[in-house]
C-alpha cells in the first residue's frame, strides 16, 4: 500500500511539473498580421520587453478589432535621402484621431530606455509634442529612420512582409503625403506565438514532446489508480 501511495504521488508531481511545462510552452509572445487590402501581408512581432506599455496598447485595440477598416493615411520621407514611413492606425484618417486614451511614452527623451532603433522594418508609435500622447497611430520605417531613436516609442520589428512595406512607401501621395488611393488595413490579427517558438524552437518539437509526455503520464497516473483500486474519471484530470 505505501508504495502504491509513494508512485501515485511520484506520478502526480509529474503531472504536475509537465504540466507547468506545457503551459509556458503555450504563453509566448504574440505577431500581429495586417493584411492591406490589394497589396498582402505585414507581419509584425511587438517586443515588450523593450516597450511593455506601448506592445500591451497596441495588442489590445488589434485584439479588439479597432484597427480593421482604417488605413495608412500618411507616407513621406523624412530625411529625403530614402528615411521613408509609413503611417496609419487613425481613426479620422487625418492624423487627428485616437483612440480613448494616451499612454507613456517609452523612450529615452520621456526617461525611459528604450534600445530598439528606428531602422528598416522597426514600428513605432506616432505622437504629438506631447511625449505622453501616443494612443493608436503607429509607423513602419520602410528605410533608416535611426534619426528618430530616443524620442519615439519603437516597440515591434517587421518578420514578414517588407515587399508589402516597400510597395505602401511607393504609393502616389498627394501634398500632405496622404495616398491618391486609400490604403486600408482590411483586418489585424493577433497570434500567440508559443514559448517554444520564440527560444528557437520554431517547427513546435519542444511543445508537442511535453504534450506528448504529459498525456503519457496522465495515462500511467490513470493505470496506477486502477490498480490500487481507486477510480478517477478522466475529466477530473
Amino acid at each position: 500500500m505505501k508504495k502504491s501511495v509513494a508512485r501515485i504521488m511520484l506520478l502526480l508531481l509529474s503531472v504536475a511539473l509537465l504540466s507547468v511545462f506545457l503551459c509556458s510552452c503555450q504563453t509566448g509572445e504574440y505577431t500581429v498580421t495586417l493584411q492591406i487590402e490589394g497589396y498582402g501581408d505585414i507581419v509584425i512581432r511587438p517586443d515588450r520587453k523593450v516597450a511593455p506599455i506601448t506592445v500591451d496598447n497596441f495588442i489590445s485595440l488589434a485584439k479588439r478589432g479597432f484597427y480593421d477598416g482604417l488605413t495608412f493615411h500618411r507616407i513621406a520621407d523624412l530625411t529625403g535621402k530614402g528615411g521613408v514611413i509609413i503611417q496609419g492606425g487613425d481613426p479620422k484618417g487625418d492624423g487627428s484621431g485616437n483612440s480613448s486614451s494616451t499612454i507613456t511614452g517609452e523612450f529615452s527623451a520621456n526617461g525611459i530606455k528604450n534600445p530598439l532603433s528606428h531602422v528598416r522594418g522597426t514600428v513605432s508609435m506616432a505622437r504629438s509634442t506631447d511625449y505622453d500622447s501616443a494612443s493608436c497611430q503607429f509607423f513602419i520605417c520602410a528605410g533608416d529612420c535611426s534619426f528618430l531613436d530616443g524620442n519615439y516609442a519603437a516597440f515591434g520589428t517587421v518578420i514578414e512582409g517588407m515587399d508589402v512595406v516597400d510597395k505602401l512607401a511607393a504609393v502616389e501621395t498627394n501634398t500632405s503625403n496622404k495616398p491618391l488611393t486609400p490604403v486600408v488595413i482590411k483586418k489585424a490579427t493577433v497570434k500567440v506565438v508559443p514559448a517554444c517558438a520564440v527560444t528557437g524552437q520554431a517547427d513546435g518539437t519542444a511543445c508537442a514532446l511535453s504534450r506528448n509526455f504529459a498525456t503519457l503520464s496522465v495515462s500511467r497516473l490513470q493505470k496506477t489508480l486502477r490498480q490500487s483500486g481507486v477510480v478517477l474519471y478522466e475529466k477530473e484530470l
